[in-house]
């Protein structure tokens, strides 16, 4: 007898076809029968009017800490991940040394948050992915952050990486592939990752081409130099051979309005020309990043204690405002700032806890003191650990780049601060409701497969991401009439409606939309 049976669901396979209704049937987390009128199970769960597809899969997550502090893990599991790609935009912590350590908890506070009594235990890419085996709620792959080879082995400085240092990066990369990572992630606006030239770019791509790995970046601009910034990241793995996925793939800010179709007709040529380009992106406008990222980029060379000496210097504060509000600072993608679009989302020191929620202009409003100023004094009180929303999206790109045969759903969701980004809890919801039921953008099928066979073949799984006998059992259970998202910027923490079960590897999380006490993910490793 299986373990349980899933009967007369409308099955959604995963690989674009139209849904057939049929019994799936789940024994030791695998599936091991699709089809008709299959025998009882141990359980069975009555799906009649529900949609059976395979777990979400979320090629953009910063749960690399939350995810060990607090494996419950509700926001993605209750939207329906499976499977969430960590080690995101250039910091994480493996592989990672004592020093090295100490600066990105620092650098990333607003990220992941900082848990005091948490037990760092590895150094390596193994063995973070060890620790995820000991029990997490979901799946989880990883891509070793660039930046973070960088700041090891180069330090925080804005200098070219000697022979020996590029050596010393590309011998750690390939250690974090060999070891169970699915390729690399770049932070080319954060520090020290941006101090790197195509040229290290392209060098450590050759390893990742080598392993059958992949490049994430986060690229130098998503503003007034994104297309630039995009037709790099294009060339560098033109010139190293490697996959390339373009995380988080948006065109924000003025001077991007209606440009989305640029971007794809660019997607569009490299594919053409035979470079193998995917994307992912979120079904919101807002973004979400900290404050400290809006700061030109010269004031983070030498790590964060450098970075707060300089914004406490009245004549550098006179610069830095300058660049922010009339030239255009690289932290803000080359556009001038509009304190309007700057929403704090969370703060580390509980005395700042009455800015979250308010923008940096109503704030300055407010206290009668100016927009730069609130800034700085916002990012010295809070020791550069503050998250934003930033609102400087477009409904026409997001539209445009969603429809893309190379696009995946991510959520580039920071599930800390008191008043997060709302895709922490309702990215995937949001793709069925929104831009499926509401506003037709995607049908269905087409939809399902942009969320769990098309990552599962970036990522080179043969066993995950479609509904088949064999494959592990991370299944989704939702009704296609009600599913939505519920969390919203004012009240960003709510579990999603419509999805009443969710497996992961055949255990379920999500039962009868209550959340499960059961931890049954674990690392996913790169396979070639």
């Amino acid at each position: 007898m299986t373990d349980l049976l899933i009967r007369g669901a409308t099955v959604l396979d995963g690989s674009g076809a139209p849904g057939a209704q049929a019994d799936v049937a789940v024994a030791h987390g695998r599936i091991v029968a699709v089809g008709n009128d299959l025998p009882a199970g141990r359980r069975t769960i009555d799906a009649d009017g529900l949609v059976l597809s395979p777990g979400f899969i979320d090629m953009h997550a910063h749960s690399d800490l939350q995810i060990l502090a607090n494996p419950d893990h509700t926001a993605k599991v209750s939207q329906g991940v499976t499977l969430e790609v960590l080690g995101q935009d250039g910091l994480s912590f493996a592989p990672i040394d004592d020093p090295t350590r100490a600066t990105v908890r620092r650098q990333i506070a607003g990220w992941n948050g900082e848990p005091g009594d948490f037990e760092f235990s590895w150094s390596t890419v193994g063995g973070y992915l060890d620790r995820l085996d000991r029990g997490i709620a979901c799946n989880a792959a990883y891509l070793v952050p660039q930046g973070t080879l960088r700041m090891m082995v180069v330090g925080t400085g804005n200098r070219p990486a000697t022979r020996a240092e590029l050596d010393e990066m590309k011998r750690l990369l390939a250690e974090g592939l060999r070891q169970g990572a699915v390729g690399m992630s770049s932070g080319l606006t954060y520090t020290p990752g941006m101090f790197a030239t195509t040229d290290e770019l392209v060098e450590l791509c050759t390893v990742l081409a080598g392993y059958g790995g992949y490049y994430s970046p986060h690229q130098r601009s998503y503003g007034k130099g994104a297309l630039d910034a995009y037709g790099e990241m294009v060339e560098v793995a033109r010139r190293s051979g490697c996959a390339l996925h373009l995380t988080h793939a948006v065109m924000n800010f003025e001077p991007n309005r209606g440009r989305g179709a640029d971007l794809v007709a660019m997607i569009d040529k490299a594919v053409a020309n035979g470079v193998d380009v995917t994307t992912d992106t979120y079904p919101y406008l807002p973004g979400a990043t900290t404050l400290a990222a809006i700061l030109p980029s010269w004031t983070a060379e030498g790590g964060p204690d450098a970075q707060l000496a300089r914004l406490r210097d009245s004549s550098l504060r006179a610069r830095i405002a300058h660049e922010l509000e009339y030239v255009g600072s690289d932290g803000c993608h080359g556009c001038v700032t509009d304190w309007n679009t700057i929403e704090i989302g969370g703060v580390k020191n509980p005395a700042l806890d009455g800015v979250v929620g308010k923008t940096v202009a109503t704030l300055a409003v407010e206290t009668g003191v100016p927009p730069a100023e609130v800034f700085f004094d916002l990012l010295i009180r809070d020791n550069l650990a503050t998250s934003i929303l930033q609102h400087v999206g477009h409904e026409d790109n997001v539209r445009a780049i969603m429809r893309h045969p190379s696009h995946t759903g991510g959520s580039d969701a920071i599930l800390v601060g008191a008043k997060p980004h709302p895709r922490a809890w309702g990215t995937f919801p949001r793709y069925l409701a929104r831009y499926v039921r509401e506003l037709g953008v995607l049908e269905l099928a087409d939809c399902i497969h942009h969320l769990t066979g098309r990552p599962a073949r970036r990522l080179r799984l043969t066993d995950r991401g479609l509904v088949r006998e064999g494959y592990h059992a991370d299944l989704v259970l939702f009704d296609p009439a009600t599913v939505r998202d519920t969390a919203t910027f004012a009240e960003p923490r709510q579990q999603a409606e419509g999805i009443p079960y969710v497996l992961v590897n055949g255990v379920p999380v999500i039962d009868e939309c209550q959340r499960t006490d059961a931890l049954p993910g674990g690392a996913v490793r790169r396979t070639l």
